[in-house]
């Protein structure tokens, strides 16, 4: 099939990969225009401009593709279009191009965890399963037709980055199944039962800051969830923390945000709402992530610690 393709982060890269290698004529791609990164701020191309590029496609970086692309894409005539976190709204104009539709690849068993970090979501809620969806895109957001799906069981202390690693490669072969039994005219579709959905809003850095009232549980499922961005963090002796990795331990006594333990040999624990959270892995300003007894050899933290962690949580 004459096939265009709209992503932009590494979630789409094997997406846009298996349809090349299944042989389909993949005219274009459109994805975001380069942004500055970096403490140089230099411009840098997204994976899937980058794989792209390797594969000699042409790109197309519009700001706002329902404004400025419309012709482009009307002249590249596709079959259908593929889309894998290309992260703009699609407008109608632009969904009655392609001969057969839109085909979205979603990180979320549908219609529950629309929206752009379905991934993130999961996790953090604490759920133990997720999946893949396949849908035909409508000018809803993630509302449009089921297609195929597939379940995928949430691993043990797995984090958002490694989760959607898994399922980018799930949803490759997924998005190629679905194109297979497109064309030959045998493909499922189902509309979504609206009254069972979920949607859950952009991800922000202000999201990791963690609120020791929580249950030890919900904060462990927090820096899973916003790993490896935006990332959880807390104060200590006035410094901020990025928490990399915990686990729960069952802790009766102290206040939220108590340190529990501090020191060179048995770590950290902090109290939370219910039970303790064991740091394993954090990471301060400028330096590097590391065991958090290693840092703690070098950097001791004071009682002071406890009153400043609550009342950066209680702003």
């Amino acid at each position: 099939m004459r096939i265009v393709f709209l992503g932009t982060p590494e979630f789409g890269v094997p997406s846009l990969e298996a349809l090349i290698r299944e042989g389909h004529e993949v005219v274009g791609v459109f994805t975001q225009p380069d942004r500055p990164k970096g403490r140089g701020k230099k411009l840098e191309c997204c994976p899937v401009k980058v794989c792209a590029m390797q594969h000699e496609i042409p790109v197309y970086q519009p700001l706002k593709i329902r404004l400025e692309s419309v012709e482009d894409l009307k002249a590249l005539a596709p079959d259908v279009c593929v889309t894998a976190a290309f992260g703009q709204i699609l407008s109608q104009e632009i969904l009655d191009i392609p001969r057969i539709g839109t085909v979205n690849v979603h990180s979320s068993l549908l219609p529950e965890y629309r929206g752009s970090s379905p991934i993130n979501w999961a996790i953090i809620c604490g759920e133990e399963k997720t999946g893949v969806t396949t849908m035909m895109t409508d000018k809803g957001m993630d509302t449009g037709d089921i297609l195929l799906q597939r379940e995928v069981a949430i691993l043990p202390g797995e984090t958002a980055g490694e989760l959607t690693i898994r399922l980018a490669d799930i949803g490759a072969e997924l998005l190629v199944e679905t194109l297979r039994q497109l064309e030959a005219g045998t493909c499922p579709r189902k509309p979504q039962d609206h009254e069972k959905s979920s949607y859950y809003p952009m991800l922000k850095k202000e999201m990791g800051l963690i609120d020791w009232r929580m249950s030890a549980a919900e904060i462990i499922c927090r820096i899973r969830g916003l790993s490896p961005w935006p990332g959880t963090y807390t104060y200590i002796n006035d410094e901020m923390l990025k928490i990399w990795q915990g686990t729960e331990e069952a802790a009766a006594e102290g206040k939220s945000g108590d340190i529990l333990e501090a020191d060179g040999k048995k770590g950290l624990l902090i109290k939370a709402g219910k039970n303790a959270v064991r740091v394993q892995e954090l990471q301060a300003q400028g330096g590097k992530r590391m065991k958090a007894a290693d840092y703690l050899r070098g950097h001791p933290i004071n009682a002071k610690a406890c009153d400043e962690i609550e009342v950066q949580n209680n702003e």
